[in-house]
């Protein structure tokens, strides 16, 4: 695989030697149990697969060399390059602005913009409407364009659907750039519905199978369809893509969900032309970060430690997956970590910062499980472990 020249100091001495040895002596990833650091008092579980994706590093590398290839320029972002605040405040510390926030709420106006700005696509890509207002402008989307080649494969594929007639099924965050950008994209080619998450899908199916009434569907998805959708007549031919940051096995649920739904509604001969097999858009990163949390959570450990930008979808799913089994901990750098007492730390669920107190047991060694979302920088990782070490050793 492709490697990127990304800034050093996003590097660490401890997490990024650790992958570039188990990357060495398991290249294939055939083995996703996590690392042992065993400090005495403290024992870390560090996952086998974490941190920068090829995505980010991407991002990171096009991002760095706009600034260095356009002294004197301005340069902008659209919106957050990715999900960290650490990557996206250091560009903005080098004179990067944005011109919209995560949600598109507008810091720069569109006439403010000159044909010589320099303009960066962010890693979520963005939509057809904002290239066309871009080109527009005698601006150029492409030489910056930081778009995750895997977001590429999933529009491409919803184009090649679309092309053989079946509506797509967007498994996604409808407000996540991500899927307002996948959403843009595969409307141009077909008729296209977001869907949340398998509770959604269950009752996508209700209306697919004629459980509810036809005439409810279009205030259940409102702001979630292609213009001119008709659930009588685009429901017959589907096909499933996401939002790469969802989790792989709750994508891959929703798509066999939907596919019992079309076996009920055409028969198992007749599935093909009914049901459109996308198994091949899941992200590939996603799926290891995903996998290797699971194999860190078959350790006996006493806390889960998740590091990454509060914003970030797939962190919040890691979140999720640690929720089920012991305390987690959500932070976004070492700085969260207030003393051997205090942690201040994400809850996602409502959806703020929030101080626990005594969150680590009184126990000798105190066993913790360490990992990161694909957006976070090994350095900030490590600056997490060298801190509990300082406060446990």
């Amino acid at each position: 695989m492709k490697t990127f020249d990304i800034p050093v100091f996003y590097k660490s001495p401890v997490i990024s030697r650790i992958k570039n040895l188990r990357r060495a002596d398991d290249p294939r990833k055939r083995d996703y149990s996590p690392t042992e650091l065993n400090f005495g008092p403290v024992i870390f579980y560090v996952a086998r697969h974490f941190g920068f994706c090829y995505g980010v590093e991407n991002a990171i590398e096009i991002s760095y060399r706009a600034i260095e290839e356009n002294p004197g320029k301005r340069i902008f972002l659209l919106s957050e390059m990715i999900h960290n605040s650490e990557v996206n405040r250091d560009l903005q510390n080098r004179g990067v602005k944005f011109i919209m926030d995560t949600n598109g709420n507008r810091y720069v106006e569109w006439e403010e913009l000159k044909k010589d700005d320099i303009v960066i696509i962010p890693a979520f890509g963005t939509t057809v409407e904002i290239e066309e207002k871009l080109a527009g402008l005698g601006i150029d989307t492409l030489k910056y364009n930081t778009t995750c080649p895997f977001v590429e494969k999933v529009w491409n594929r919803a184009d090649s659907l679309g092309k053989t007639d079946f509506t797509i099924i967007v498994h996604g965050k409808f407000r996540h750039e991500e899927t307002r950008a996948t959403f843009s994209h595969a409307k141009e080619s077909a008729p296209t519905l977001i869907v949340r998450d398998l509770e959604e899908a269950n009752i996508l199916g209700k209306f697919m199978l004629g459980e509810i009434p036809i005439g409810e569907f279009q205030k259940t998805f409102e702001h979630r369809i292609s213009t001119d959708f008709d659930p009588l007549i685009h429901l017959d031919r589907i096909g499933v893509v996401n939002q790469t940051t969802m989790l792989a096995t709750e994508t891959q649920a929703i798509a066999d969900h939907l596919k019992n739904v079309m076996v009920q509604k055409f028969g198992e001969n007749s599935i093909k032309d009914h049901f459109a097999d996308t198994r091949d858009t899941l992200c590939y990163a996603t799926h290891d970060n995903q996998r290797a949390t699971y194999a860190l959570l078959e350790k006996d450990a006493d806390l889960a430690l998740v590091v990454g930008g509060y914003n970030s979808s797939n962190t919040s799913h890691i979140v999720e997956l640690c929720e089920e089994k012991l305390p987690t901990f959500f932070i976004s750098s070492s700085e969260k970590i207030l003393s051997k007492y205090l942690i201040s730390h994400f809850h996602i669920h409502s959806n703020k910062e929030i101080v626990t107190e005594d969150f680590l047991p009184t126990i000798n060694p105190v066993r913790i499980i360490l990992t990161s979302g694909a957006s976070c920088p090994d350095s900030i990782v490590d600056d997490v472990l060298r801190k509990y070490c300082r406060i446990l050793t």
